[in-house]
Formats: structure tokens, sequence, C-alpha cells
């Protein structure tokens, strides 16, 4: 591609833009600007840290990654982009909404209960546990199952990465664990696996 526009760069009348010595150099220099071109539109996708592939240990170092949540744990290159993503997209608080939200961009659906004291005069008996006060510092978080990464193409590294690895779901509990308030206990359940 760009061997033809430098053909048509030189000038008019006396140079063949077709001759031997001039055509192969013309061709060596647009193969040089070519993969300069491809080299730059790759470097266009390792700017999302989504699509990330050769740069990625330098989003990790950026982003303060690995970390004690996720170093054993973000072994393949899909585990560790969602670790990524969710560093940097996590800005902080301490709603359900916001815990759910680190799930799923740790790749995981979740649901959260807070447990609240029995109340006499609102609470039903029959309904709600009688928990003590101390119970609405408490709360948990349940998941369907362990983590299931599955081997996808595109996402995965051939040769690295196993088709399928089944683990506990221990970024997601330490994850919790270091952003949740610090007067709370959580609890993390796994139902249905």
């Amino acid at each position: 591609m760009h061997a033809d526009l430098l053909r048509r760069l030189l000038p008019p009348g006396a140079i063949d833009p077709n001759a031997e010595l001039l055509g192969a150099e013309a061709d060596a220099e647009g193969a040089r600007l070519d993969a300069a071109q491809l080299a730059a539109s790759a470097l266009h996708d390792e700017a999302d840290p989504r699509n990330t592939l050769a740069l990625i240990t330098d989003w990790e170092r950026v982003a303060g990654l690995p970390d004690k949540c996720s170093a054993a744990l973000a072994t393949t290159l899909q585990e560790r982009r969602a670790a990524l993503v969710a560093r940097i997209a996590g800005g902080g608080g301490a709603s359900r909404a916001y815990f759910m939200g680190v799930a799923e961009r740790l790749g995981y659906s979740v649901e959260i209960e807070e447990y609240r004291p029995f109340i006499c005069g609102i609470s039903q008996c029959g309904v709600q546990a009688l928990n003590p006060a101390q119970m609405r510092f408490v709360w948990r978080v349940r998941l369907a199952g362990p983590r299931v990464t599955y081997f996808r193409c595109g996402e995965s590294q051939v040769g690295t990465d196993p088709l399928l690895k089944i683990t506990r779901a221990e970024d997601l509990e330490c994850t919790f664990q270091r952003l949740k308030p610090a007067h709370t206990r959580l609890f993390v359940s796994y139902e249905g696996a």
C-alpha cells in the first residue's frame, strides 16, 4: 500500500517509478511503513485494558497489580484483564449497587443480603429472624457457584491458558474484604454448586 504511495510521490518525467532498483527501494520502504501503520493500529487496541495483550504488564504496573487479592488468582489473560478493568473502573462506595458492580466487573453474578435486628412493633414474628442489634453490621454475599473460566478465542492465550479452570472466588472475597466498611462483617456463601 505505501509502496504505491511512494511511487506516486516521485517527480514526473525523467524518473521511471517502475525501474528495477527504484521499485525495489519503494517496495522495501513501503513494507516498513506498512509495518509501522500496523503497529500503530495495534497500539490503539492496547490503549484499552479490555483488549490489551502486549502492554498488559505495563497496565498492571500502573494499576498496582497484581495485589494480594489477585496475585495467585489472575493467571489467565482473561482473569488478568478482568482484575485490571475492575481496578481501573472501581471508584469507591459502600452501597449494595457498588459492590454488585465490583462483582460484575470481576465476572461474577452475586446477591447481597443485609441483615437487620428484630425490632418490636416493626418486625413480624415468623418473617424476620430474631437477630440481635449487632446484626445490622453483618452482610452476606451469595454466589451461584465457583469461578469458572473457559478458554475463549480472542481472549485466551494458546499454550498458556487451560481449556477450563474452576476455582473459588478468592479474588472476589479478598476484594470485598478490602473494600467493605471497616465496622461491618462479611460472609460469602456458595450456593447451587
